[in-house]
């Protein structure tokens, strides 16, 4: 059996984590990792050198600068600029290695704010974006058209895809700078080790949102990574080749914050605090396309949800910072 070797950039981070465990499990895989410290991702120098120096067959581009909204508004100019040249070093240095295959990893912040739902590859540069996270959605953005502009160019196999909401192992628990989750994760624990008799969750609780488990997430990305390109192209477009990766099936804030409750054993009272931001009512992706091309996911939410509380009980003292 051949041995192809993949490169894994961002593998400490949840997603990239995700795809390494999966791939680890691969008989025909070698997996290319690189710790930050060793190699700075923004820089070019270091990028081209570092693919030069190894051989390497597939790139799977799972590294990114992320954060919750408070953080995006804080740090707008770090987003774009580190999400812009991380791809950029990786996706130039990997096409002059003639690296033939590229995954790079969106999101869905990409489309416009008032997209109508469920989300739709053809709604990408329909509309204005969310303005707490334009930065890093232009960066990303500029990530899909740098894969189609290598592909257009230089007939290169690079590929996008788009995730929902993804929350699992390895998550970010930090108390203001995480998605609402984790965040609801670490606050329900907390919540029920020191006997707090409610739990105050921001808005009405109306919303909708949709959430993917992670290591369905990797799973997706490698499913989309090995489609034949024949089949790929036959449902996508040279000028709108991403893929959304999610469920298709979304909650109330509400009902995602009950079964949290339920997953980590708080019996409290769960309080809406309506005087706090809802945020966008509805925020689901259209799946059709990646359905089309033969893949589901596979955890519901409340799966999803005892497996990472699993992985945060393990680790608690880790993360209490």
């Amino acid at each position: 059996m051949a041995t192809k070797n993949v490169y894994v950039a961002g593998h400490k981070g949840m997603v990239g984590s995700a795809i390494c465990r999966l791939l680890s499990s691969r008989a025909d895989v070698n997996l290319i990792t690189q710790d930050r410290h060793a190699l700075d991702l923004t820089n070019q120098s270091e990028v081209h050198s570092f693919f030069k120096a190894n051989k390497i067959d597939e790139v799977y581009l799972a590294a990114a600068k992320v954060g919750g909204i408070q953080a995006n508004n804080n740090f707008p100019a770090e987003f774009i600029y580190q999400n812009l040249m991380i791809e950029c070093n990786i996706i130039h240095s990997a096409h002059l290695a003639n690296i033939q295959k590229l995954l790079f990893l969106g999101s869905s912040c990409i489309y416009p704010k008032f997209a109508s739902q469920p989300m739709n590859e053809s709604e990408l540069l329909t509309g204005t974006l969310e303005p707490t996270n334009e930065p890093y959605a232009i960066a990303k953005i500029a990530g899909i058209k740098l894969c189609e502009s290598y592909n257009r160019q230089y007939q290169r196999d690079y590929r996008s895809v788009m995730p929902t909401n993804l929350f699992g192992i390895n998550d970010n628990f930090h108390p203001e700078n995480s998605h609402v989750i984790p965040a609801l994760m670490r606050r329900f624990h907390f919540a029920k080790i020191n006997s707090d008799p409610e739990v105050i969750v921001w808005g009405s609780g109306a919303p909708k949102r949709e959430f993917l488990y992670v290591d369905d997430m990797a799973a997706g990305s490698v499913h989309v990574m090995e489609l034949e390109p024949q089949v790929y192209n036959k449902y996508t477009e040279p000028m709108l080749s991403h893929i959304n990766i999610g469920t298709g099936v979304d909650c109330t804030i509400r009902e995602m914050a009950e079964i949290m409750a339920k997953v980590t054993g708080y019996k409290g009272k769960i309080v809406f605090d309506t005087a706090k931001p809802d945020g966008a009512p509805r925020k689901l992706l259209d799946v059709s396309r990646l359905n089309k091309l033969g893949w589901s996911y596979k955890y519901s939410l409340q799966e999803g949800l005892e497996l990472t509380y699993q992985w945060f009980l393990q680790n608690v003292n880790d993360i209490r910072s």
